[in-house]
Formats: C-alpha cells, sequence, structure tokens
C-alpha cells in the first residue's frame, strides 16, 4: 500500500462518509482506514494524537488512545485539556477511553494476535449500540526491538485486513529514534498511508515496492525497486557506487548486509552511507530513505 494525498484517501469498498482525519496531511478519509505516525519527539506524538481525537470526538466517534512511553497517561490529559476544553466531560461519559499500551496488547505478558482484533470488534459493536458513528483507535508501538517484534508485525498485517470495510480508523504511531531501515520498511508495507513527522512537518513516505517505474514491470523477490527513482535531491552528485549502495539501503539491508553482497568492507559503506546523507542533504539514514522515496 501507498500513501496517497487526502482527496485521493478511500476505503476498501470507495463509498462511505468522508471522515476529518485531524491531521493535515491525511485530511478527509473513509472508514476502514489503518494509518502510521514516524516521530521524532514524544510533542510531536501527542501533537498527532491530540489532532486525531479531537476530529474523532466531533465526529461523533468513540475514541480509544492505547498509551505507552514516551509519554503517560497523564501527560495525555493534559494535551487534550490544551485543545479540547470538555475533554473531562467526554471522558466521564465513556466517549474517549485511555489504557496502557502494554496491558491491552500483552497482559500477562502474552500476545494473542486473534484476541486483539476481536477486542477491537467488540469496542466497534459497543461503541455503534452506543449510537458513536464509529470508532477511532490509536496505539503506540512499544513492542520495538523486543521478542514480540515479529508478532506484531503479523497483527499490523491483519489487522490492515480486518478494519477494511469497518466504521473503524486506526493509527499507529512508531519512535523513529528505535526504528531501524528494516522495520521502517516493514511497518510501511502493513500499512495503508505512513507519515513522518519531522521539524514541525508532516511528509508523506511511500512503500518502496510501489516506487518501481511502471515502465520497468516486476519487482524484485522481496518487493524493493529495481532502479532508484532520479528526482530526490543531490541524485545527480551521486557516483556509481553511491548509488548501487543506496538501493541497498532502500532495500533494508543492513551495513553487513550490503558489505556482503557488494563484496565490500564494512566500512566502505558505512562510507558511503556518510557521503549519501551529506549529498542529499539528509539528517539520518531514515531521512535520507525519507528523501529517496518520497514525491
Amino acid at each position: 500500500m501507498t500513501s496517497r494525498h487526502s482527496s485521493e484517501w478511500h476505503d476498501g469498498d470507495g463509498t462511505g462518509p468522508q471522515r476529518k482525519s485531524g491531521i493535515g496531511v491525511f485530511g478527509e478519509i473513509s472508514w476502514g482506514m489503518h494509518m502510521c505516525v514516524f516521530y521524532e519527539a514524544a510533542q510531536d506524538l501527542l501533537d498527532a494524537n491530540v489532532a486525531y481525537f479531537q476530529a474523532g470526538l466531533e465526529n461523533n466517534e468513540f475514541c480509544l488512545w492505547a498509551i505507552s512511553e514516551p509519554i503517560t497517561e497523564e501527560e495525555a490529559r493534559i494535551a487534550l485539556r490544551g485543545s479540547i476544553p470538555d475533554i473531562d466531560a467526554r471522558l466521564s461519559a465513556g466517549q474517549i477511553e485511555m489504557v496502557c499500551a502494554a496491558e491491552w496488547y500483552l497482559p500477562g505478558g502474552e500476545f494473542d494476535l486473534k484476541r486483539i482484533i476481536r477486542s477491537w470488534n467488540e469496542k466497534l459493536g459497543n461503541a455503534l449500540t452506543k449510537g458513536y458513528d464509529g470508532i477511532r483507535i490509536s496505539g503506540n508501538a512499544f513492542w520495538l526491538g523486543t521478542d514480540h517484534w515479529e508478532k506484531f508485525c503479523e497483527y499490523e498485517r491483519d489487522l490492515d485486513r480486518s478494519v477494511a470495510g469497518q466504521k473503524m480508523l486506526v493509527l499507529c504511531t512508531y519512535s523513529m529514534a528505535k526504528s531501524g531501515i528494516v522495520d521502517l520498511l516493514e511497518v510501511a508495507r502493513a500499512h495503508q498511508g505512513t507519515i513522518i513527522r519531522q521539524n514541525n512537518d508532516w511528509e508523506f513516505l511511500e512503500s518502496p515496492e510501489l516506487r518501481q517505474p511502471k515502465q520497468q514491470g516486476g519487482k524484485k523477490p522481496n518487493g524493493a525497486p529495481d532502479i532508484l527513482p532520479n528526482s530526490f535531491p543531490g541524485h545527480d552528485a551521486l557516483t556509481s557506487r553511491e548509488r548501487t549502495v543506496l538501493a541497498q539501503i532502500v532495500k533494508g539491508h543492513s551495513s553487513k548486509e550490503i558489505a556482503r553482497i557488494l563484496n565490500i568492507a564494512p566500512r566502505t559503506v558505512e562510507f558511503h552511507r556518510e557521503n549519501l546523507i551529506k549529498k542529499t542533504g539528509a539528517r539520518s539514514t531514515v531521512d535520507l530513505l525519507r528523501i529517496v522515496l518520497s514525491d
């Protein structure tokens, strides 16, 4: 899947009323959307969720926020109060609920994919019974770097399928600081749209398998592009070897993997990586990926 401009966001069957996302670059969206935000700082995480939930409350939706580090429930409440004057009344009325993400996703330390998705569906049923238009969910990816990573990747893919056609909106948030390139690509593929929050600006990130020029036809077995786009800043300044290394970075390979594939030393890969960051004006490898894959 890929991110799209706001006027192009539709649900699975292309029908249904448009909902305000609350996040400018998403604009209006339809039921069944499964979105992702990569954020740099805790304030970015708060800003995204407050705007997202404010729109949901105004849209007569039931809202649920699964909270984890780097923010606390109290910080979330304070942030909500700053933009939604009647938030305490809405909390008391049960229109918005805040839960501990670890307790919601891993009760007793056990991960059960079917239980989690079943719980979301139960929340939807209850919300519709109470007269809400649907439900709006946000959860922070506290599982990055844990033993549960592979299971949660599977969960994200299954969730993407399960929300299609249902009166649900799901926003998943991921820390850029904790996400490696492989993680970022894996997450982008599991969502219908991914945006990055950097320096107070929102930008779309497209899934790499859809960046391949149409005239090239098929894809590599792993879904990565055969060739790189040639419109990103600094492209013309890159050497042939730098372009080769960059193509491997875009595919999500680590420096050791790139070194093995290209039969060069890992230190040489790091040298090329530093040059790529410098020539494209990127701030980091994640930012380099954004620059290369963005329109």
